[in-house]
């Protein structure tokens, strides 16, 4: 480091490497405020930083952590501070910049747990006074705690002065069951360290308001300044100056421009690092040559957010990659939040903020909807429709490259935002889709969110930069799970909103038709049978010649019947009567008390799509508020929009479920299984082996999956032995695995009932596999054919998947997924969804069969792919399910390295190393 004279620290033989860390110990995250810093493991490197740290702390707080005043740290405490083995020894420093603000520490002690382990260490850390009162002592101690237990350690403990109050509440409110006692001032702290339900719960609730708060900083900020502001009205700075103007922004505007004394009639200042009033929001739009010079200014003048909206970055290539990931990384290191690179920019319609720094040239009108786009190039015709449809926003953000905001951190800031009630995501890929399944199912719960996910085949290269790629099955796994309204097409999308923005949710699926043409309630009515909806009575048609008042009248006689949900009105003007006459008539009847409250209406009326004047309740700022009917230019899009709407309200009402751990489960015997195996896997992710029989057999096992009884045998004279042995009837299947699984059962011999027919079993089997040995299993009670698997998406977590075996259900693709951990109402809705899952239920007269041990068998399957992230695939295949329980009569399970988890582990950013993309 600059003015460092002394000789770097170099380990000596036989000594571990103080410089040799793991790097996924490293991590951006945020702190309570919204700021972040980077924490990193110590080095002898930081020694000149560590005594300017510790001459900045003050009396009390040195006093605090030494238990004395310690004005100075002598050479040998510093070098012994500084140089660590990452493994009984372990400090992280929290930086922002330059400068260290919180370092915590653990050192393993030398006393034994009754196995003579030394699984304990004595934990401390010191915040600088300016940065308390931030959460760095939370965030330390959770990722102590988790490098702690890949050191080994299970435990915990602290010495606190009992003055310290700060610090023992960290402690104490950190969710893990803490012990204490107190002697001579001193309070000793010992707690394990493994995360209990309650530590996980407050740190999701620790992070859900520090990312919140660090997008509120973004679209609250009380000055922004446009760097690259011009006075070229074909330049990028000067839409985004202008837009700025011409919205009204509530707080001051600083255009920075180093040639211009003014812009647009606004003193201008030649860099930010002249403007004399604090900056919490830079709009970077100089050319990206010019970004490097610009965010160092920004660095200096301590401003909190940017947005940049210059492009040549990411989508240029690997050099444009480096360069994003450099602005996003020195951005985070000091404390500061990045909306971009090439991004359209931010809005806030909120009157007292009045932001709009985008290039779009008009802030929308004021609506309860967020909307999070990727691409800029989009956004502005989505603003625009937004418009013309009536529909108000909130918030919009559009990130563009996403190298650092992502659409996670939106759905943080909306989950407690009171103006948003509904969520709107255009997403072209994931960046960490594992916590955008939590987030998501979280706020789902509350609020509606509707997403179109496109590059479902190709990803714009500056995305694919850092994102990781998820198949479609785990995509739609990942949205039904977690109830996102899934549309295909940014027309269905704001179909969609208009109905959740305007309209309250359908308290079922009966569904009544209104209208004044037979034809087209018919079409309506035939879509919402398609649907899935059910319909309350036949529908009702006016008659062309009817007036307003007669029409009023049968729509609000359609909403008053108890029997109907939610209403379809269809409307063709007639050439007599205006049509707004009608239409202001139907609003009328939804302003009635009582109706407009609980049940929703479509129309598909004037031909107009959107929300019309003679149909909109005024909302605030006179946009179409609650209570405005849309409409849609068909029938079939109204009922559409009114269906997926339907959908929501039933995932939302049912029941969530819980997190069910079945019973006679052995996790340290089935560890120690993997663990055995893992170890002699030699390489990279990618090297896995196939399990053998008998491991399969008692892994699973361990979870309370009994594989049907069967023997391998060679030879004819064996093959009988064990089918004596395991008991008549029995089957015989090649030992050939593409034989034994073809569907013409060309490799598998069935009940054979007596010695003769095992030995002609053999003879038949021998010939077509040309090999000696066979599987001989005990026959399973006949039941209906099933697989029950996982499949590992390192970036998205574990899949179980379920289906009928067979052609048909191969061919169609017929399979259920959802992500790991399982509900007990996830396994039941899993065994349920396929298409050909009524037969399992008794279809058409059939016997129905145990769909109870079938979800405890799903239930044990998710159990094992939480417990061995190890097991990279699994099949059960066939299970047998019968009317006597369900029987597994074969298995394959192969295990490798365990993948990245990208959402577990103590809270950080997503990482924008080149490593993991």
């Amino acid at each position: 480091m600059a003015g460092d004279t002394r000789e770097p620290d170099v380990a000596q033989p036989g000594e571990p490497d103080p410089y040799d860390y793991p790097r996924h110990w490293e991590a951006d995250v945020v702190l309570s405020d919204g700021g972040t810093v980077h924490l990193r493991p110590i080095t002898p490197d930081d020694a000149d930083r560590l005594l300017a740290f510790h001459t900045r702390l003050s009396e009390r707080t040195r006093y605090f952590r030494y238990f004395g005043p310690y004005p100075r740290i002598p050479q040998r405490d510093l070098r012994r501070f500084t140089t660590v083995d990452h493994h009984d020894r372990v400090a992280f420093v929290a930086m922002l910049g330059d400068d260290i603000v919180a370092v915590g520490r653990f050192d393993r002690l030398g006393a034994t747990n009754p196995a003579g382990e030394r699984d304990s260490a004595e934990v401390a850390f010191v915040v600088e006074d300016a940065h308390q009162a931030r959460g760095l002592g939370s965030i330390l101690l959770e990722h102590l705690a988790a490098a702690a237990r890949e050191c080994g350690l299970s435990r915990f403990v602290a010495e606190v002065l009992a003055e310290n109050g700060k610090m023992v509440r960290v402690f104490r409110d950190a969710g893990y069951r803490v012990s204490r006692a107190f002697e001579d001032g001193v309070v000793h702290l010992e707690f394990a360290i493994d995360p209990t339900e309650e530590s996980v719960a407050v740190a999701r609730a620790r992070e859900q308001a520090a990312e919140a708060r660090s997008v509120h900083n973004l679209l609250h900020p009380k000055s922004v300044a446009v760097i690259g502001a011009s006075t070229d009205r074909t330049k990028i700075g000067y839409a985004v100056l202008t837009h700025l103007l011409s919205g009204d922004f509530a707080g001051p505007v600083y255009p920075v421009n180093a040639e211009h004394r003014s812009v647009r009639g606004v003193r201008a200042y030649p860099s930010v690092l002249d403007i004399p009033d604090d900056v919490d929001l830079a709009v970077i739009a100089v050319p990206a040559a010019g970004v490097d010079d610009v965010l160092d200014a920004c660095l200096a003048k301590g401003v909190k957010a940017l947005v940049v909206v210059t492009s040549g970055f990411g989508e240029t290539g690997p050099d444009g990659r480096t360069a994003e990931r450099r602005l996003a990384g020195e951005a985070r290191a000091h404390g500061m939040r990045v909306v971009g690179p090439n991004a359209l920019g931010v809005l806030n319609t909120d009157p007292a903020v009045r932001l709009n720094a985008t290039l779009a040239p008009q802030l929308p009108v004021r609506g309860r909807t967020g909307f999070f786009c990727q691409s800029g190039a989009l956004g502005t015709a989505i603003l625009a429709t937004a418009n013309e449809r009536g529909l108000g926003l909130s918030t919009f953000v559009s990130a563009g490259n996403r190298a650092d905001v992502s659409g996670n951190d939106l759905l943080q800031y909306w989950e407690t935002d009171p103006a948003t009630d509904v969520v709107l995501l255009y997403l072209e890929s994931f960046g960490n889709p594992r916590k955008f399944a939590r987030l998501a199912r979280r706020l789902g719960r509350t609020k509606p969110i509707v997403a179109v996910k496109s590059g479902r085949n190709a990803i714009r290269p500056a995305l694919a930069a850092n994102s990781v790629p998820v198949d479609e099955a785990s995509v739609q796994a990942l949205f039904e799970q977690a109830g996102v309204i899934r549309v295909e097409s940014l027309d269905q999308l704001f179909d969609t909103a208009l109905l959740l923005a305007h309209q309250p949710l359908p308290g079922g699926h009966r569904v009544a038709v209104v209208g004044n043409s037979t034809a087209i309630g018919v079409l309506a009515a035939d879509t919402a049978l398609a649907q899935g909806l059910e319909l309350a009575g036949d529908p009702v048609d006016v008659g062309s010649q009817a007036g307003p008042s007669e029409f009023a009248a049968a729509v609000r006689d359609a909403l008053r019947r108890e029997d109907t949900d939610a209403l379809v009105v269809v409307f063709v003007p007639p050439l007599a009567v205006p049509g707004t006459a009608y239409a202001r008539a139907l609003r009328e009847v939804v302003g009635e008390a009582g109706t407009a409250s609980t049940k929703p209406i479509v129309s598909t009326f004037l031909a107009v799509e959107g929300v019309p004047d003679e149909l909109a309740v005024p909302g605030p700022g006179g946009a179409p508020g609650r209570g405005s009917v849309p409409s849609y230019p068909s029938p079939e899009r109204a009922v559409l929009a009114l269906s997926r709407a339907t959908r929501y309200a039933q995932w939302r009402s049912a029941a969530k479920g819980s997190l069910v751990r079945p019973a006679g489960i052995d996790e340290q015997a089935a560890k120690a299984i993997v663990d055995e195996l893992v170890s002699t896997v030699d390489g990279q992710d990618e090297v896995e082996q196939n399990l053998g029989d008998e491991l399969i057999v008692r892994l699973l096992a361990c979870y309370g999956i009994d594989v049907v009884p069967f023997r391998v045998v060679s030879g004819v004279e064996a093959a009988v032995a064990a089918a004596t042995e395991l008991g008549y009837p029995v089957a015989m299947k090649s030992a050939s695995e593409t034989l034994r699984h073809r569907t013409d059962l060309v490799g598998v011999r069935l009940d054979l009932g007596a010695e003769d027919a095992v030995r002609a079993a053999y003879a038949d089997l021998h010939t077509v596999s040309g090999r000696a040995d066979v599987y001989v299993q005990r026959m399973a009670p006949k039941g209906i054919s099933c697989v029950l698997g996982l499949q590992d998406d390192p970036s998205f977590g574990t899949l179980v998947s379920f289906g009928l075996s067979g052609m048909v259900s191969d061919l169609l693709d017929d399979r259920a997924y959802r992500a790991v951990p399982l509900t007990d109402v996830d396994a039941a809705a899993l065994v349920r969804a396929p298409k050909a899952a009524p037969l399992l239920a008794g279809y058409r007269g059939g016997a129905p069969t145990d769909l109870v041990a079938m979800e405890d068998l799903v239930l044990r399957v998710a159990a094992l792919a939480e417990d061995m992230p190890e097991v990279r695939s699994l099949a059960l295949e066939p299970v047998l399910a019968s009317p006597a329980g369900v029987f597994v009569s074969s298995a394959r399970i192969t295990v490798g390295l365990p993948p990245s988890r990208h959402d577990t582990g103590p809270r950080r950013l997503r990482s924008i190393s080149p490593l993991e993309g």
